[in-house]
């Protein structure tokens, strides 16, 4: 099912049963809550037995309940504010271990992004950077950590790289004023996605510049904008967003784009690493 949960269940509303109803209520007064709960959950929460949330699910056209769920979380991802995020994460949390939760939350992403990787799409994408003329790296908000993490690397790796400034929407445009066929542009963008990053990735596509996209599903925003699509799962841990897989993904494409470029990239670190000895730039450790 395509359409939004929500505008399904109150077209339909008239339809349920008594009990039906009680579960299309709060979840529309409070699907940031509702996605997140067992059958078994909601059922108590709102007075009817868990049995009647699974049918629920299939009235509604879904292959189960978790088939609903699965849909409910990915709708509100993007709507979700900050604080309504704290208020889920303290209901999901409850008396269980903080620390264990986030961190086998995280281990699941990445065993996750593991099995849904598109390999095919992952190696175009090596194969268009690789290539590239010139490769521009956008991230913003909490993906700028991501976008100058990658850049870093890239920088280090090719001669011609930048990362785009993206403080006003005047220097996005700015910064990619001369893109066009033969560059690529590297756009990475998780929820809440951040319009400046789609406005730059449309403006790079419609120059002519080749696009790749590191975001969380064919959901988001930069999926029908950019030729090559690599998803990374990221959760929300309170208001953090969780970025562990992603930069997963960023350090398997560095790695694969240096394998192309090896002999090159040795005789590159052996110049840096005369210049880091000759000016100190790392401490020596005594072993």
């Amino acid at each position: 099912m395509n359409r939004d949960i929500l505008a399904v269940i109150q077209e339909n509303l008239h339809t349920f049963s008594k009990g039906q109803k009680k579960i299309a209520n709060f979840i529309l007064e409070s699907y940031d809550k509702a996605a997140f709960m067992t059958a078994s959950r909601l059922g108590k929460k709102v007075g009817v037995s868990e049995s009647t949330v699974v049918r629920f699910a299939a009235e509604l056209g879904y292959d189960g309940y978790p088939d609903m769920q699965k849909s409910l979380q990915k709708m509100i991802r993007n709507r979700l504010t900050s604080v309504q995020r704290i208020e889920v994460t303290n209901d999901r949390l409850g008396d269980q271990d903080l620390v264990s939760m986030v961190l086998q939350s995280d281990i699941e992403k990445i065993r996750q992004t593991l099995e849904e990787l598109d390999r095919d799409a992952f190696d175009r994408a090596v194969d268009a950077i690789v290539a590239a003329r010139k490769i521009y790296i956008i991230g913003v908000r909490s993906s700028a950590a991501l976008a100058s993490f990658l850049y870093f690397y890239c920088n280090l790796i090719f001669e011609n790289v930048a990362l785009v400034s993206a403080n006003t929407s005047s220097e996005i445009f700015e910064s990619l004023l001369r893109v066009g066929p033969g560059d690529v542009v590297i756009g990475v963008s998780f929820p809440r996605y951040s319009s400046r990053t789609v406005q730059a990735m449309s403006f790079a596509r419609d120059r002519g510049a080749d696009t790749v996209a590191i975001t969380d599903s064919e959901a988001s925003p930069l999926a029908p904008i950019c030729r090559h699509t690599l998803r990374a799962r990221s959760d929300m841990a309170s208001f953090v967003d969780s970025l562990v897989a992603p930069l997963s993904l960023v350090n398997a494409l560095l790695v694969a784009v240096s394998q192309r470029k090896n002999d090159e990239l040795a005789r590159t670190f052996q110049n840096l690493e005369d210049i880091w000895d000759e000016y100190g730039v790392y401490e020596k450790v005594q072993e």
